[in-house]
């Protein structure tokens, strides 16, 4: 094929030791340089006054307000490491409603009026920035005069070294705010959600008779799936370039039908690739654990262990912005679109979410007997109980344009939210609404057959990898968040929902524990009567099968397949109601994340639909026409026929996709009808213009067609 040119990264380039990209010394071991560059209590410890350190930890411990008396020594502290570590600037990094990361570099070096400069950093700079908050989205919090904005230090989440060939900049965690106070960023309600949990769990955690525990933590372990493409094919493509997944593209001949990608060997290239992104998140501190060869060719997954919940979803953001550098170190460019290419499977992040005490106890181990692990089963039915009152937030929560391609396409959950439990706790939780005392399963082997091979322990149930929210053990695993999302929203939802079903269940066990019962036949009827009241919401079958979604309609779930669909959850009277009554977000700052998202979904599509249009006309039409002249030329007038007729098929789509694009086509005064006309008028318009192309991808000469095709792009490692 012409378009398989030699590739452009050699073996030097990649490999550990080699070459002109410098790759990095991997003879130091992994432990040795984990958290290097992150100003972690470790390094505190060493650089901060003894007073200082321990007012400072246990204030963090606590989650108590921070003693600004502490910022000007910790600014000192900090200012030497960083300088000691290369850093010229520093920056207030943050996590505006853009999705992504932001920040502004301010150098340290001050001049001194003598020809000479002198490192300044104070506490007041540590603790507060001030970035424009119009140039932001903020859903009409902030007009574009009114342009005052502020950062604020998060001591929670530890400062960092980014490092470039040229110096290195200090990244200080920070909050993002208006100047009226309204959170204009996914850290703010994120931290207030974990206090609301963290109150309502230990709250519950007295009435078991645990008045150690001080605080309680969620923690997030999220599983990343992403692309790797040769960067040769993806900068011949405008479509990838400019929306992050291909607007066309045949199917190819080969895809991940035979199943052997998956845990498969991976290619040399993208380990080297890999080894590079672990080590450099090594030093940020991320706890990486896992990487293999995801389902399509050329995807991937890499997952940390877990962290807690808001370090874990800055350690994320991290993760993201590391892996798309290094890869272009290696001729590779990193795709976390949901779904970069049609009919190939797509990329989603398993949020493993949990509960744990400040000593170290996980809320929702079940233990080798969890039908008499009370506390357990009270923290499980509270999530259920979270999960199907509030089914239409979370699936809000994760939606996104690049979702709409994935959910539901049997690669993802679907967008019926529901949670697999397991044969095991299942059973546990149907004894318990029958009134029976239920058992456990004991523990059972599995002989392979052949004494070479060891006995492997069962577990008590299988898995389901088609659930959207599926209990995996000591932890609940939200798989439908898209790939290229901040942890951070779904965790918020995840938190606040559960806290308020915490405090619920625990209302009434406190009221029945009020007559001298004890708290296991206090709690048993509490349990029977939320888990009959919201039993709906578990199966255990085939989630991608149609005849789930006739009968989840028939329990009452909601289908939200659309952006559109699922937005207006965020603001409607529960939703305010909940967020309101657990401080975690005002009803401005509900509909201002509402508008935000709406204006995204809208803006993208737009996008999309653009570059469709001008790539069919102006790439793919010319090329078919070239394609038509040859066959004439040649005189194949059956073949030149057909060919004629795909394209008078796209040159009429091509049309119809202007014409839906036309300014006054959109209803621009309602954002959920402009939505809505985006989904059902431009989405199905792009459609017919990708099926006409890709039917032309089919016959027109390989040399004469302008993009790199599937086949190219998913196999050249």
């Amino acid at each position: 094929m012409p378009r398989l040119r030699q590739q452009n990264v050699s073996a030097a380039q990649w490999t550990p030791n080699g070459g002109a990209l410098g790759a990095p010394d991997l003879t130091t071991p992994d432990n040795q340089v984990f958290g290097e560059n992150v100003f972690s209590p470790a390094i505190q410890r060493q650089r901060l006054p003894k007073d200082v350190f321990r007012r400072l930890s246990v204030t963090l411990a606590k989650g108590e307000a921070l003693d600004t008396s502490l910022a000007d020594a910790v600014a000192l502290a900090m200012k030497e490491w960083a300088l000691e570590k290369g850093a010229t600037h520093y920056t207030h990094w943050f996590q505006p409603l853009t999705g992504s990361t932001a920040e502004k570099h301010d150098s340290f070096y001050s001049p001194t009026g003598e020809g000479t400069a002198l490192a300044e950093f104070s506490g007041k700079e540590l603790i507060q920035g001030e970035p424009d908050a119009s140039s932001f989205p903020t859903g009409g919090i902030r007009a574009t005069f009114e342009a005052r904005g502020y950062t604020a230090w998060d001591p929670t989440s530890p400062a960092f070294i980014l490092e470039n060939p040229n110096g290195a900049l200090l990244c200080i965690p920070t909050a993002f705010a208006s100047w009226t106070g309204e959170a204009l960023d996914h850290k703010i309600p994120l931290l207030r959600s974990m206090d609301a949990l963290s109150n309502s769990a230990i709250a519950a955690l007295k009435l078991f008779g645990n008045t150690a525990a001080q605080r309680v933590f969620t923690t997030v372990g999220p599983e990343q799936e992403y692309f790797l493409i040769d960067e040769q094919y993806y900068f011949e493509r405008p479509d990838l370039i400019t929306t992050g997944r291909t607007l066309f593209g045949a199917k190819p001949p080969k895809g991940h039908e035979l199943d052997d990608h998956y845990f498969g060997s991976i290619p040399e290239r993208i380990l080297a690739c890999m080894l590079d992104t672990e080590r450099e998140l090594s030093k940020l501190g991320v706890p990486v654990k896992t990487r293999h060869n995801e389902v399509a060719p050329n995807q991937y997954e890499l997952a940390p262990v877990f962290e807690n919940s808001n370090v874990g979803s800055d350690h994320q953001q991290l993760t993201m912005m590391i892996m798309q550098n290094v890869a272009r170190r290696y001729g590779l460019v990193c795709l976390l679109h949901e779904k970069p290419f049609a009919g190939v499977n797509g990329s989603g992040k398993h949020n493993n979410w949990s509960m744990g005490t400040d000593g170290g106890e996980n809320l929702l181990e079940p233990g080798d007997t969890p039908h008499e692990n009370l506390q357990f089963l009270f923290f499980c039915a509270a999530v259920i109980q979270a999960v199907n009152k509030y089914q239409g937030l979370l699936r809000a929560s994760i939606a996104s344009p690049g979702q709409d391609h994935r959910l539901g396409a049997n690669e993802a959950p679907p967008a019926i939210i529901s949670i697999f439990l397991g044969a095991e706790l299942e059973k546990v939780f149907g004894a318990i609404e029958q009134g029976e005392a239920g058992e456990s399963t004991p523990v059972s082997f599995l002989g392979l057959g052949t004494p070479v091979l060891p006995p492997l322990p069962m577990h008590g149930g299988d898995r389901n990898r088609t659930s959207p929210f599926a209990f995996t053990g000591n932890k609940f695993e939200f798989r439908a968040l898209g790939s290229s999302m901040s942890l951070s929203l779904p965790n918020s939802v995840l938190n606040t929902i559960v806290a308020e079903a915490i405090d619920d269940l625990a209302g009434q066990l406190e009221e029945a524990l009020k007559g001298g019962a004890s708290v296991e036949d206090a709690l048993r009827p509490v349990l029977q009567k939320s888990y009959a009241a919201n039993k709906q919401i578990i199966f255990g079958g085939d989630n991608y099968a149609e005849e789930w979604h006739a009968e989840a309609e028939q329990r009452g779930l909601l289908n939200l397949t659309a952006t559109p669909d699922a937005l207006p959850y965020l603001v409607n009277d529960d939703t305010v109601s909940l967020f309101e009554n657990y401080k975690v977000l005002s009803k401005r700052e509900l509909e201002s994340r509402y508008e935000v998202f709406l204006e995204q979904y809208v803006t993208k599509l737009n996008i999309e639909s653009e570059t469709a249009a001008a790539i069919a006309k102006t790439l793919l039409l010319p090329a078919a026409a070239r394609h038509l002249a040859l066959l004439l030329e040649a005189q194949l007038s059956e073949l030149a026929s057909d060919t004629s007729e795909l394209i008078s098929d796209l040159s009429v789509a091509i049309t119809a996709l202007e014409q839906a694009n036309l300014e006054e086509e959109q209803p621009h005064n309602d954002l959920l009808a402009h939505a809505t006309y985006m989904h059902e008028s431009v989405i199905p318009a792009m459609a017919d213009v990708r099926a006409a192309a890709d039917k032309l991808e089919k016959v027109v000469a390989d040399d004469l067609w302008p993009l790199p095709k599937y086949s190219e792009i998913l196999f050249i490692k």
